[in-house]
């Protein structure tokens, strides 16, 4: 637990989640799988690591090291299976298998979630609870407009989206994670044939296409045939998007920042204790109904302008220079720009901020915590 200021207030209670990424370029064989799964032959991918772990992280050099050294942890661990034929390390190497398997080896209590990702378009993860879920990302190109918004609201005439979805649901009981992956596919194909090159609009059910309402339509059907479906999610862009699980609506909203920082807790003579910079990813989450006549949590327009003079006071800046955001490591800052944004959106009960891609801290409020799924 971390404590935070902002700027006048009382001091708030935050929870921070640590995540880190590594990568590694392994060959396998899928021997369990039927021989005429592809999978079955020899293959290889560019994998991706990626955990989650709470607090505190082990081996921390100081108070801010705590993002390098999980990676420092988990890239340990992933050398172990670079430019490696899998199946000498892991009898049956599918993604569920090495995601446990790197569990073992980082060894550390405190891990929340082990995702390994073949493709960017497929993984798993497996999480504190020991249950395993597959994720599977699909695109589909559609027109679509918001009938409901306010007059002149630039969402009302039509338009299109290179829309993605991510489908996530548990691996069922002696279920090989690469055919939970495949009923996942079969689940999704009458769908895309549905939404790719539509207007989304025209569908039956979904004539107020939200990003939150598309959630709920692709849940609802989903359901009806995926056993195990545990969440949805929609990408109406790259930056933002709606999270449905079945009773919860959650949206996000993502802000880059080109920011110099130098980090006021490293000793003399490290990396970090010099000025250095980078493209932050700061992503906003919240929670909230769904308004019942415009289809949304939150309108995307009113969160960047009322998040905008926080993003200022970020983008461009030197944090090290700033007494509020401590010793500008990006537990402190995703803790300072939490407490900022609920001042302005109480919706918003967490954020992440990464320094680098898969590498960074998820700050979260209340009963909020990093949610299932890629």
């Amino acid at each position: 637990m971390a404590v935070f200021r902002s700027a006048g207030a009382t001091p708030v209670n935050f929870r921070v989640t640590t995540t880190a990424e590594a990568r590694f370029d392994s060959a396998r064989q899928l021997p369990g799988l039927p021989a005429s799964h592809p999978a079955s032959r020899v293959h290889g991918h560019g994998f991706v690591a990626n955990v989650w772990a709470g607090e505190p992280v082990p081996d921390v050099a100081f108070a801010g090291d705590e993002v390098p050294a999980l990676q420092r942890r988990l890239a340990a661990a992933v050398a172990e299976l670079d430019h490696r034929l899998l199946n000498e390390l892991v009898s049956e190497p599918g993604d569920e298998q090495l995601a446990r398997w790197l569990v073992g080896r980082v060894g550390m209590a405190g891990w929340q979630r082990m995702s390994v990702a073949s493709l960017p378009t497929r993984g798993v993860e497996v999480g504190e609870d020991g249950q395993a879920r597959v994720w599977r990302r699909y695109r589909f190109e559609s027109a679509h407009r918001l009938p409901n918004v306010p007059l002149g609201h630039k969402c009302g005439r039509l338009h299109g989206h290179g829309f993605e979805a991510v489908v996530l649901a548990a691996v069922q009981p002696g279920e090989a994670s690469h055919l939970a992956a495949d009923r996942l596919d079969e689940a999704w194909a009458p769908l895309h044939g549905q939404l790719n090159h539509a207007c989304l609009n025209e569908l039956p059910d979904l004539e107020n296409p939200t990003s939150e309402m598309l959630s709920v339509w692709l849940w609802q059907r989903l359901a009806n045939t995926l056993e195990g479906l545990a969440a949805v999610r929609v990408y109406e862009t790259a930056s933002c998007g709606a999270h449905f699980d079945g009773a919860e609506h959650r949206i996000w909203k993502d802000f880059h920042l080109d920011s110099a920082v130098r980090l006021g807790r490293a000793p003399a003579g490290h990396a970090d204790a010099r000025v250095h910079g980078h493209t932050f990813l700061l992503r906003l989450h919240l929670r909230a109904p769904l308004d019942t006549v415009r289809g949304w949590a939150v309108d995307f327009g009113d969160v960047k302008e009322l998040f905008k003079p926080v993003f200022k006071a970020l983008d461009h800046h030197p944090w090290h220079e700033n007494p509020a955001l401590a010793g500008a490591d990006v537990g402190s800052v995703a803790g300072w720009a939490l407490a900022q944004a609920r001042e302005r959106l109480p919706q918003v009960d967490r954020v992440d901020l990464f320094q680098t891609p898969g590498c960074g801290v998820a700050v979260c409020a209340g009963d909020a915590r990093p949610a299932r799924g890629a």
